[in-house]
């Protein structure tokens, strides 16, 4: 059986499937949802508060009986008499506030903070310093939403919101007693943790082969090349993350290679992809960028390697494009005229096929994340996705050699006639094969927000709760993805890992259509088997990509062993998609 027909999903002899153990991962999630998203945050102590005396009601009804004329006599009154009045005015009002002042409620006062567990969601706390009295309370959200309280005296009220995009919003609190004519008002500005997408034509951050973004010259062995992002190539400052193609090349033996945000942070213990020697290995890349504007790449070998970055995408906390994932749909397949003419992509040319207003896709996507698949190639090369405008990038999304099967997860942005184009920058031609697995529009609520990396999964060792050996051939791992109080999860983002390979074959994921079983009770089956491919390895492989995975209505990932022999899975965790 050849990898092209691994990766479509094609001949595969039907087995029965037999789900190991489930591993929940819920309890790291939760940790890594909780430090994500506490980091923003506002409090106002009770001495910011703003004091206003009200119109009395005494003052009204008196307005509204004097006479609307003043008497012909006053009219006729020396001018300095007439101004007596309203400077016996002032200085009754002056004297009145005084009194209210020091008198009737005079402690009123409120203390505002507001936090946040979710990507969009604030939790308010409003600790009201009162006298005996009731008090009518509005909490104003900063989006055009109100919420209304009423409260009796000192009280501590507790509210939460979910905004409907990232963004900052003036959050205030305003409590009002009416019997002393007071009131108070305190509150601050809150920033949403999770961010929305901008997509980028992709454009070349680092290349270590020429010099771009970085001295010519190989990253060392246990070295690291600084890509500057914030302020680069048209990306804005302030962006909380970056979508990276990133490339490793020239390699003369094997290892590792971790993107992080640098200064300020402490190296993960996870890897974005793996590389053996003579090969050029691609990955996409979603990762934090660092206070100081730059990411970091870290060379895990022990030989010197070249390292290229293209940028496709950037995350801030203003209004953007949301997420929305998708069960993976094909969109092209060469091999049968799918989404484009039957046949081999010709060598140095490009297809143009319609992706918005297919499948389920809306049309006012401005990107796609994709999967895309090179099979059959009859020579090396590398495959660039760009918008359906526009000339062809010097950036490339995926690498191959002749006879290779290899994926690699892409974000492309969408032309407005919903177009993306697939450009062969071979010399010789090859099959093509797109999944879309989601996209980002402004309609879609989903924001992104990053993690800490962990690792959730290692077949090969026990540390992280796997008693069930290699991942078997043609069999699935179910894992619990989402917590109980990790509401409104879209996706997650991971890297995937297959290695130890003994033959070909290909990994798919897909959300289950089951939840997890209670303790002692059987393993729930396991669905459909999916036709999609995530990643695709031959023998002896060592293959990363990034996967852009919804946990279902359950909360559950399922993982498939493709092929026909066993292999190893590594799963690491880098962020979440949430709507709330």
């Amino acid at each position: 059986m050849t990898a092209a027909f691994v990766a479509a999903g094609l001949g595969i002899i039907p087995g029965i499937a037999q789900a190991a153990d489930p591993v929940p991962v819920a309890a790291g999630v939760a940790e890594a949802i909780a430090e994500a998203s506490t980091s923003e945050g506002f409090h106002s102590p009770a001495d910011r508060t703003i004091r206003t005396t009200l119109p009395t009601a005494t003052d009204g009804k008196a307005k509204a009986n004097a006479p609307t004329t003043a008497p012909q006599k006053a009219q006729t009154a020396p001018t300095a008499q007439a101004a007596a009045p309203t400077a016996q005015a002032a200085e009754a009002a002056a004297t009145e506030q005084a009194a209210l002042d020091a008198g009737a409620n005079p402690t009123l006062a409120v203390d505002v903070s507001g936090t946040s567990y979710t990507a969009h969601g604030i939790e308010l706390t409003a600790l009201i310093t009162s006298a005996d009295f009731a008090l009518d309370i509005v909490v104003d959200w900063g989006d055009g939403k109100t919420d209304t309280f009423t409260a009796q005296g000192n009280y501590e009220l507790h509210a939460s919101h979910v905004y409907d995009k990232s963004g900052q919003y003036q959050v205030q609190v305003k409590v009002t007693d009416t019997a002393n004519a007071v009131q108070a008002t305190n509150g601050g500005a809150f920033l949403t943790p999770g961010a929305d997408f901008t997509p980028h034509t992709p454009t070349r951050l680092l290349d270590t082969r020429n010099g771009t973004g970085a001295a010519v010259g190989k990253v060392p062995g246990q070295g690291s090349a600084r890509v500057k992002v914030a302020g680069n190539a048209s990306v804005p400052a302030g962006v909380t993350a970056v979508a990276l193609n990133v490339t490793v090349t020239e390699t003369i033996d094997s290892g590792h290679v971790t993107v992080w945000p640098g200064a300020g942070y402490d190296r993960p213990n996870t890897s974005n992809l793996n590389y053996t020697a003579g090969r050029s290995v691609p990955n996409m890349v979603i990762v934090p960028v660092g206070e100081d504007g730059y990411v970091e790449l870290f060379n895990g070998g022990w030989q010197p390697v070249d390292l290229i970055a293209d940028v496709t995408g950037y995350f801030t906390r203003a209004s953007a494009s949301g997420y929305t994932s998708m069960t993976p749909a094909r969109f092209v397949d060469t091999r049968e005229g799918v989404g484009t003419t039957r046949g081999k992509l010709a060598a140095r040319s490009a297809f143009t096929t319609r992706i918005g207003g297919l499948q389920g896709v809306p049309q006012n996507v401005t990107a796609v994340a994709l999967n895309v698949t090179v099979t059959e190639p009859e020579g090396p090369g590398h495959i660039t996705a760009f918008s359906g405008t526009g000339p062809v990038p010097t950036a490339s999304n995926l690498n191959f050699v002749p006879g290779q099967t290899v994926a690699n997860a892409v974000i492309v942005p969408v032309a407005a006639d919903g177009t993306i184009k697939i450009f062969n920058g071979a010399w010789s031609p090859t099959h093509v094969v797109v999944d879309v697995v989601g996209y980002y529009s402004p309609d879609s609520k989903a924001a992104f927000l990053p993690f800490t990396p962990f690792r959730t999964l290692d077949t090969r060792e026990e540390a992280y709760g796997w008693p069930g050996g290699r991942f078997r051939a043609r069999e699935f791992i179910t894992k619990g993805f989402t917590p109980e109080a990790a509401t409104g999860v879209e996706a997650y983002v991971l890297n995937a890992t297959v290695t130890e390979t003994r033959g070909t074959g290909f990994l798919s994921v897909a959300p289950s259509p089951y939840a997890l079983p209670a303790e002692g009770e059987p393993a729930a089956p396991a669905g459909p088997r999916p036709v999609s491919s995530t990643l695709n390895w031959t023998t002896g492989d060592t293959v990363p990509n990034l996967v852009q995975a919804s946990d279902g209505d359950h909360g559950v990932i399922t993982f498939w062993n493709q092929g026909h022999e066993d292999a190893d899975l590594v799963l690491d965790v880098f962020g979440v998609y949430q709507t709330k």
